[in-house]
């Protein structure tokens, strides 16, 4: 594990390099045909708001709250934005941007190799950390986090989709996706309620989307597991035997050779 861990962190001064350039740009009047080729092979705003519903109604510990979810594509262009609530307004307005930076640093920071997810980031990346100061090499772009008329946030047209935000979050609530062939083809972003509960409700998501080929992870179980001890882990949330029975239950990743390893849909 040690080795693994020096070997994550060399890594990251490149990849932090790397995720900081397209962070900034602001790829205004994208072309709608390129954004959507991008996007193809990942869910779009009803397919994500549907699967976001779904595991947000399972028991996943928190505060019970509605939630905001985003998709982003390996360039960290959004591809969708959606909440679960009855309005845009049923759920903390200030998680809409937080769930797209979570999608944006899962992807930025995993490989087709390995997945790290937000939750995995935490230990690291607070003051003395192997990573402390990883939250500010990829600025949100604030101008495109607030652009548009907020009546369209969490819909289809939401001005976030075809931009990259980008933003660096190393909380819960993060996680990369991967197809069936092993692709590694964006990532998701949830966040409205603790983070312990966004993480969970993120994994039944990814489940649900049936994009969850995790290769490997530093959590549990090898894979981008949520963890509240070793090098990777994030602090208990609100109720720790709550939220380790919560991360228990959850579904399983599939596995690369095409056979699902849960059965839940």
């Amino acid at each position: 594990m040690k080795a693994l861990h020096t070997s994550i962190v060399t890594s990251f001064a490149v990849l932090a390099g790397l995720a900081a350039t397209p962070a900034l740009a602001s790829p205004q009047g994208a072309d709608s045909k390129a954004v959507a080729a991008e996007c193809a092979a990942l869910p779009g705003h009803a397919e994500l708001r549907e699967a976001l519903t779904r595991a947000r109604r399972a028991d996943n510990g928190g505060f019970d709250l509605d939630m905001w979810g985003t998709v982003v594509s390996r360039s960290g262009t959004v591809c969708a934005v959606a909440f679960t609530g009855e309005s845009n307004a049923s759920q903390w307005p200030g998680s809409r941007a937080i769930s797209a930076q979570k999608a944006n640093t899962a992807n930025a920071f995993s490989l087709p190799t390995l997945a790290l997810a937000t939750a995995n980031l935490y230990s690291a990346t607070q003051p003395g950390g192997s990573l402390f100061g990883l939250q500010e090499s990829n600025p949100v772009n604030a101008a495109l986090a607030y652009a548009g008329p907020a009546t369209a946030w969490g819909q289809a047209n939401d001005p976030l989709v075809g931009q990259r935000m980008g933003g660096v979050n190393v909380f819960g609530g993060g996680l990369a996706l991967y197809s069936a062939q092993g692709e590694l083809l964006g990532a998701l972003g949830v966040s409205g309620d603790s983070s312990c509960a966004d993480h969970a409700i993120a994994w039944r998501t990814r489940n649900l989307l049936r994009l969850d080929y995790v290769p490997a992870g530093v959590g549990p179980d090898g894979v981008d597991q949520i963890s509240f001890d070793g090098d990777w882990k994030q602090p208990h949330c609100v109720n720790a035997a709550t939220e380790d029975a919560v991360v228990k239950a959850l579904p399983p990743t599939r596995r690369r050779d095409g056979l699902a390893a849960t059965t839940q849909d």
